[in-house]
């Protein structure tokens, strides 16, 4: 069966090496169809690459191929991945990408157009790389109630976070080693910031719930404010803080979606997740709590991904796949901070007996070289308005909500 790869970056190009070092797996279990890369394309030349006559700088040589019947985009970004690959799902070739930024923007859209031409549309590879995270919520949780989502959803923040807490080492100088290391961009904005995340998060928050969440309804928090000194407050309270997506069901037409460092604690099967590895804990109401953990991107891990839906789709070529998810509207994401109770961690620059006068119930943590005038704590359960309300007039340095994950 002809395929086609659109896009020979990292991904693109394990995708091709997966494909061809893996076919005599691949052919069991597609009842002996082998895939066979017919065109890639890319803008860029790659003189003397060993598929050099398979590539082509012409999307159309891959839409008016009538041979290929599959093809894996990984492109990267909304602009020309949405065209081309909506032209081909109405052409009625199934597509498969590891692009979140397209799923999370234009999923359902996509989703609509393979629809209405009988093709498929999957995207394994777009939240957790090479961790199998959107088929088993899809089918193996399917008779659960989902209560609620929390992941580590970007290596390059979790790798930082794990410098920080293991090795005392500052936020910028664990950030320069990740650039170093190839785990963070030059501009590492988009993993540092959560946008990264936040598009995860709206991908897992669709499928869990049936409705099309967009990037603008998450509130999307960054690490780049962790300092050393919330390390070792929080360390003293057995716990560790790590960047989390993090949905919760509300109602049948709310939810809670944000992305936000969160304090977890040392009994959380979330706590243990060091380095570049991601974890996402999903709550099912028969199931409970099932982790599925593993590398969250990498060339052959997210390949690996994307080849499998090649194959899912070689397994259905003559019919539609049951999946995807409904329109969303403007309301359907809550403001979670005025809605969510949790407990917080805070530090302000003020005495205990100041935070004693306005909160009632809370823990005070403590750390070697504490300044007399410096507080931590942690507060008793309580909506972020609330708790903002009530330290109205404390100087707070610094606050991070704690999960109960």
């Amino acid at each position: 069966m002809k395929v086609a790869v659109m896009g020979y970056g990292t991904v693109g190009s394990g995708v091709v090496e997966v494909i061809e070092s893996h076919n005599d797996v691949i052919s069991k279990r597609t009842a002996g169809k082998t895939l066979e890369v017919a065109h890639i394309l890319d803008l860029r030349d790659f003189e003397g690459d060993s598929h050099e006559a398979l590539f082509t700088k012409d999307f159309n040589d891959i839409l008016n191929d009538p041979e290929v019947k599959i093809v894996a985009e990984t492109m990267g970004g909304v602009n020309p991945a949405f065209d081309f690959t909506k032209k081909l799902l109405l052409a009625g070739k199934s597509v498969v990408t590891s692009n979140k930024e397209l799923v999370a923007q234009k999923g359902l859209e996509l989703l609509e157009a393979a629809e209405q031409s009988g093709a498929n549309y999957l995207f394994e590879a777009s939240v957790g790389g090479g961790i199998p995270i959107i088929r088993p919520m899809a089918q193996c949780l399917a008779a659960n109630h989902i209560e609620g989502v929390a992941g580590i959803l970007n290596g390059t923040t979790n790798f930082i976070l794990t410098k920080m807490i293991e090795e005392d080492m500052a936020f910028e100088e664990a950030l320069k080693l990740a650039q170093e290391l190839g785990y963070a961009e030059k501009d590492p904005t988009a993993d540092v910031e959560g946008h990264d995340a936040c598009r995860k998060v709206c991908i897992l928050a669709s499928l869990a719930f049936g409705k099309h969440v967009y990037p603008n309804q998450v509130s999307t928090e960054g690490i780049s404010n962790i300092t050393l000194e919330d390390v070792s407050y929080v360390a003293s309270a057995k716990g560790v803080i790590k960047l989390l997506g993090q949905i919760k069901y509300i109602s049948e037409d709310k939810i809670a979606a944000f992305v936000s460092p969160a304090i977890v604690f040392s009994g959380s099967q979330l706590a243990s997740v060091n380095d570049v590895f991601n974890a996402i804990l999903v709550r099912g109401d028969a199931v409970g709590d099932v982790c599925f953990y593993g590398p969250g991107a990498g060339k052959l891990p997210t390949a690996s991904a994307v080849v499998a839906d090649m194959v899912d789709c070689a397994k259905h070529i003559d019919r539609k796949k049951i999946f995807g998810w409904g329109k969303g509207d403007e309301d359907y994401v809550v403001n979670y901070k005025d809605s969510l109770e949790m407990p917080f961690y805070v530090r302000a620059k003020a005495s205990e007996a100041e935070i004693s006068a306005v909160l009632s119930e809370v823990k005070f943590l403590s750390r070697q070289g504490q300044p007399s005038d410096e507080v931590a704590f942690i507060t008793d359960i309580m909506t972020e308005n609330e708790l903002d309300s009530k330290l109205g007039g404390v100087n707070v340095i610094n606050k991070i909500k704690v999960t109960n994950y």
